[in-house]
């Protein structure tokens, strides 16, 4: 049972790292020429001065939209976590972890809504720039949570606390 317990926090923690760096790091569209853009910022390299051009990201919906799903799939996996701790030490034995398991679910709802809406509305924020690029490690990264996230939250469904 200890070695569940392991792999499960493991796996949690995991998958909060993805989130935090998916939703902070810089690159979730790679344009040609090594520059990025991601949820916050638009910056990129001006070779005239020499110096990098920061902006606001655009005022669309749907990216704002893409910010709140990251976030609150932040809040949510980091509430998942303090309910698993909290239900692991109070939760009287053979009890289930669905509180636990419920959070770690609406994680993964948020993240892969937020993912996909990234990726339909993608090529509406590279109007003003130049044609090309990819998604970049950040999109990847919030794709990988969100299946972990997924099984994760099933396995705290069904996990018992045992002795």
């Amino acid at each position: 049972m200890s070695l569940l317990l392991l792999v499960v926090s493991a796996l949690h923690i995991l998958i909060l790292i993805l989130l935090f760096v998916a939703t902070l790091d810089k690159s979730w569209w790679t344009l040609p020429g090594k520059e990025s853009l991601n949820l916050w910022y638009d910056c990129t390299w001006n070779n005239e001065n020499k110096t990098w051009a920061c902006s606001n990201v655009s005022e669309n919906g749907w990216l704002k939209a893409v910010q709140v799903l990251m976030v609150l799939s932040l809040i949510l996996c980091c509430l998942s976590f303090i309910l698993f701790m909290f239900q692991l030490y109070t939760m009287r034995r053979g009890g289930l972890f669905y509180a636990t398991g419920l959070c770690q679910l609406c994680t993964s709802v948020a993240v892969f809504t937020g993912a996909l809406i990234y990726a339909i509305h993608a090529e509406e924020i590279l109007v003003k720039h130049p044609p090309g690029g990819s998604f970049g490690y950040c999109f990847a990264l919030a794709w990988v949570a969100f299946p972990l996230a997924l099984v994760s939250g099933i396995i705290y469904i069904h996990l018992r606390k045992r002795e």
